[in-house]
């Protein structure tokens, strides 16, 4: 039996260069469907497209407009295939609107080598039975997030003082993460995971929807088996945008993926 996830990704090809999707209904958070699920689709589409070149090694995703559950159309153009490397564009469409348009390099990372060399420090976190499950966020924030019953997070206890009022004002936030489903983590999945926490301004006092305009996630290596330690962290807000950044650990202690995402400031 396949899992949830899979088939929630899944693209079937429609015609030279296209694929259909169909965005699931479990993946909306505020006025949209999520937008890291959204770069997994496009992610999977372009795998399909580049044979040989299974894993996004880097990918740039502009957010033109919010997606909503239903059938979608993800348009792949190869843009260049060389030996070890390709580049293709990407645009994600409902009807006759485009709702993500990318451009990404993909590769074999297993063939391009898994040593990661990092002066970055992996998170500090007590072991995941000594954090705080999602499944004790208010009831108003998974109201407006449905894709929290799609994994399983465990907040580092000083990051999740937004959930009882008391944000620490320091605009980090930290937990574990595993798909409910049982699947292990891969290349396609971590695009998913870097947008998979709440918005770090929930850790400024701020929560609420924060839209996802542009976001650039790099893979650096394949994850190994087991949970994944996750951290978004702000410096900045200006003009109603903040930038989020993340780092993906895996089980083995190797930062396996990066992203930045520019979002706009929630409006409550």
């Amino acid at each position: 039996m396949g899992h949830e996830f899979d088939s929630q990704i899944a693209i079937e090809r429609s015609a030279d260069g296209r694929y259909a999707a169909e965005l699931s209904a479990g993946w909306v958070v505020g006025g949209g469907v999520n937008g890291g699920y959204l770069l997994a689709v496009v992610g999977n589409a372009l795998r399909a497209a580049l044979p040989g070149k299974p894993d996004p090694i880097a990918i740039s995703a502009y957010y033109l407009s919010a997606a909503t559950p239903g059938p979608a159309t993800v348009s792949v153009d190869v843009r260049r295939d060389g030996g070890s490397i390709a580049t293709a564009a990407a645009d994600l469409r409902q009807g006759d609107d485009t709702r993500i348009t990318a451009l990404a390099t993909y590769g074999d990372l297993g063939r391009l080598g898994d040593d990661v060399r990092t002066t970055a420090e992996e998170p500090a976190m007590p072991p995941p039975d000594e954090c705080v499950p999602n499944t004790m966020a208010p009831p108003e924030v998974r109201a407006i997030a449905p894709l929290m019953d799609r994994f399983d997070m465990r907040f580092h206890p000083d990051h999740i003082g937004w959930a009882v009022g008391q944000p620490s004002g320091n605009g980090v936030l930290s937990a574990w993460f595993r798909l409910v489903d049982g699947r292990e983590p891969d290349p396609i999945s971590l695009l998913m995971v870097v947008d998979a926490l709440p918005p770090v301004t929930f850790d400024l006092g701020m929560p609420g929807w924060a839209p996802t305009l542009e976001l650039t996630a790099h893979v650096r290596a394949r994850p190994a088996p087991g949970w994944l330690k996750v951290r978004h962290a702000t410096r900045n807000m200006a003009g109603g945008m903040f930038e989020e950044d993340c780092e993906v650990w895996d089980s083995t202690g190797r930062l396996v993926a990066q992203s930045r995402q520019l979002a706009r400031q929630p409006r409550g």
